[in-house]
């Protein structure tokens, strides 16, 4: 194990995986496996809830689903925040990440075991509490293993990202091949068991990482963990009561999780660019984040869509006849996985070749909300053509503009979350990025109220041109946010 811990605090000279540290196999694994069970579980948990209960559902209004699913979504990033102030306070970036994985897994299993609503509500608060605290710390160890000005940093974080999406085509397929076979539960457990094998595989790994990942950059004074327990306690408190009292309910819950997250992102920027631990030049990269984080916001409010619009889509008009054999629904969401595994090479290669010539930061994410809005775009020709009239072949060709914009946008943006982070914020500033996919992902929950699948072409007119303006406004504010940058492209 020593040699490992050598090897991964030298990124300069170590290139043991595929030209990388050694040790981002282990990152590589663990998040895998995590999301083999996250998306497994995402695959069948909307059509879970709106199915008939012959069906083995739950038989909820459509609408009303699909606005519970952003909002699980939306609380899942929300929940990074958590995760990275706990990592940077309290116990360290790579411990959080450990015990995250457990939290999810016994999310899993309740959504396995406990039957109704009430496996729901609990399966699915300890997943999003987990998998927030594992993104933003899985993240943030990646980037331990370079340094700032180590060319192979984004073609790392493309390869990190294989890892993730190995998983979220493997879940799918499997999870749906059970729910058609065997019932949605079975589907369920599959992904607690996925869960359990990346825990396992994490805790014979994770000695290796660098002691960085095991760093606590701004303690929290012992004399303030009291205050913490009760803050903490009076949070779940209001929750419940505000359950309880009817305040949340689940035709209001994304736009609930929107607020809260609107909240959080100003309360965090905030914090950030009033400490007095960062620098003047810290402070300004901060600033420059912010163009990024409203066009990611952009960008995910329309490719999240996948788990709520794309999935009832899926259900209601898509061709899904194989040879007289139809395709479980969920199998739709391992399409993009297929493409980012081939892409993601191509794109890490593609970054690592042109080294210091490739295009800046902002221009790859004004490109990818552009690209992204082009997707919508090509709905249009097969806008209101009934049931089962749009051929899968046209569902690939859209998923594989979606990948083209995603790999722009989401592997660099972890990237970059890391190159501007602040030292005293640093995992928190990846939390930062995960709260522009946490609006995103519950704006697109939001969304799927309007979505009319009778009069579906002023839905994917809107929202096509609106990321597509979006892009095009960062592309014009190029040079001003490089100069706030500081250097970072």
């Amino acid at each position: 194990m020593s040699d490992s811990r050598v090897d991964a605090a030298s990124p300069q000279t170590d290139s043991g995986f595929f030209g990388q540290p050694r040790a981002l196999v282990h990152i590589f694994g663990v998040e895998m496996w995590e999301r083999f069970s996250f998306y497994g579980m995402q695959g069948i948990l909307l059509i879970y809830l709106y199915y008939s209960a012959t069906q083995g559902g739950l038989g909820m209004q459509e609408s009303v689903a699909a606005g519970i699913v952003g909002a699980y979504g939306g609380a899942v990033y929300l929940s990074t925040i958590l995760g990275a102030w706990v990592a940077d306070r309290m116990l360290g970036a790579e411990r959080v990440l450990f015990l995250s994985a457990i939290v999810i897994m016994a999310g899993h299993i309740a959504l396995a075991l406990l039957p109704g609503f009430v496996g729901v509500g609990v399966g699915l608060v300890l997943v999003a509490i987990g998998s927030g605290g594992l993104k933003a710390t899985a993240t943030s160890v990646v980037g331990t293993l370079y340094s700032a000005d180590d060319p192979r940093r984004d073609g790392g974080f493309s390869l990190f990202y294989l890892g993730i999406n190995l998983g979220a085509f493997l879940g799918p397929i499997l999870t749906g091949l059970l729910q058609s076979t065997l019932g949605f539960h079975w589907g369920f457990g599959l992904a607690a068991v996925g869960m359990a094998a990346g825990l396992v595989q994490y805790s014979f790994g994770r000695r290796g990482l660098p002691d960085e990942a095991r760093e606590v950059p701004n303690p929290l004074p012992r004399s303030r963990y009291p205050m913490v327990g009760i803050i903490a306690a009076a949070a779940v408190i209001i929750i419940v009561a505000c359950v309880l009292l009817g305040v949340i309910r689940a035709e209001n819950l994304a736009l609930i999780v929107v607020i809260v997250v609107i909240a959080a992102a100003v309360a965090y920027f905030t914090v950030i660019l009033s400490s007095r631990r960062i620098t003047s030049e810290e402070r300004s990269r901060v600033w420059g984040f912010v163009p990024l984080f409203i066009t990611s916001v952009a960008f995910w409010a329309l490719y999240q869509q996948q788990f709520t619009v794309l999935t009832v889509y899926s259900d209601k008009q898509l061709d899904r006849n194989l040879f007289g054999w139809e395709m479980p629904v969920s199998w739709v969401q391992s399409i993009n996985p297929v493409f980012i595994i081939v892409l993601s090479g191509v794109f890490a290669w593609i970054w690592t070749k042109m080294g210091s010539r490739q295009p800046s930061t902002p221009v790859k994410f004004a490109l990818g909300a552009m690209i992204m809005g082009g997707a919508f775009l090509l709905f249009l020709p097969f806008a209101g053509g009934g049931p089962n009239s749009t051929p899968l072949l046209a569902i690939v060709g859209i998923l594989f503009v979606f990948t083209v914009a995603e790999l722009l946008l989401s592997p660099v943006g972890l990237s970059v979350a890391t190159k501007l982070a602040p030292h005293a914020f640093h995992t928190q500033m990846v939390a930062l990025f995960f709260l522009s996919v946490s609006l995103g992902t519950a704006v697109s929950g939001q969304l799927a109220v309007f979505y009319d699948p009778s009069n579906e072409t002023p839905y994917f007119l809107t929202l096509g041109l609106v990321a597509v303006a979006v892009g095009v406004m960062l592309l014009l504010a190029v040079k001003p946010v490089l100069r706030l940058m500081k250097g970072v492209r």
